[in-house]
């Protein structure tokens, strides 16, 4: 099947973070990949990423899901969900269920075809986030139980092991890479039935990295507790952590005059 408005919705992982187009101030990500993979089959595509780091689903809901409706798109997906599961006050899981709930219900109203997915096992590589692991699992029953309900399809991201391999994840450990990106991209190709590159699922060559205290050490001073500070300061200060930031691509653009131009003009690192 081929599309002729594609919209991606959601947060950070959305927006493309950590995968840059080099020498270029933006963002690429798994949502670029598929509109890219996508016009090749239908060169007429035209494609919109409301994706903005930090939100959450109620405000994906609110901010997002309408801007999607006036787009009138033919695919729709939504990637969010993470930075509910992070609160550290006030999380209540039948409360994000819910959400889920009713942005699969809306979104199943705006496009005949609407893709979700569910949230890889963050707990077992990061240690300080082990607590998240439930959380992690009763969202995914939400979504797929939600997805089933209204006919979305799923982006099954919990069994993938490559959450394991830090060469999948940016300098935080906790955004994706560019080859993170690109794996995401496959399993959202595959679950649309969608030929793509094999070599985007294929495990990468070596062994996963295996960092040392060092690292650690430098991971935790220069991620962790900024992270936590940030999110300190939004408590004490009414913030949320997207304030301030847009969409990078609010309106459908044909994507092949635009992202593959970029792409053809832009070399790829080694």
């Amino acid at each position: 099947m081929s599309y002729q408005r594609f919209v991606a919705l959601g947060d950070s992982l959305t927006e493309g973070l950590d995968d840059p187009y080099p020498g270029r101030p933006m963002y690429r990500g798994w949502a670029d990949l598929v509109a890219e993979r996508l016009a090749c089959d239908e060169p007429a595509l035209h494609y919109a990423n409301l994706g903005v780091r930090g939100k959450r689903l109620d405000q994906i809901v609110v901010e997002q899901v309408p801007a999607a409706a006036d787009l009138e798109p033919d695919l729709v997906a939504l990637c969010g969900g993470a930075n509910d599961l992070m609160a550290t006050r006030g999380y209540d899981h039948e409360v994000v269920a819910n959400r889920v709930r009713a942005a699969l219900r809306l979104l199943t109203d705006v496009a005949p075809e609407v893709v979700v997915f569910t949230l890889s096992d963050v707990s077992g590589r990061l240690p300080l986030v082990r607590w998240m692991r439930s959380r992690i699992e009763a969202f995914n029953d939400a979504v797929r139980s939600a997805a089933d309900a209204h006919g979305a399809r799923v982006v099954d991201l919990w069994p993938d092991e490559s959450v394991h391999d830090l060469r999948y994840f940016g300098r935080d450990r906790l955004h994706l890479s560019e080859h993170g990106h690109r794996r995401v991209a496959g399993h959202v190709l595959d679950t649309l039935d969608v030929r793509y590159d094999p070599s985007w699922l294929a495990p990468l060559p070596g062994a996963p990295d295996s960092p040392g205290p060092l690292s650690h050490a430098r991971w935790f001073w220069g991620s962790v507790l900024p992270t936590a500070r940030t999110r300190v300061m939004n408590h004490l200060t009414g913030r949320c952590s997207g304030d301030g930031f847009t969409p990078k691509r609010p309106q459908l653009r044909p994507v092949l005059d635009d992202l593959l131009s970029v792409d053809r003009d832009t070399p790829r690192p080694a």
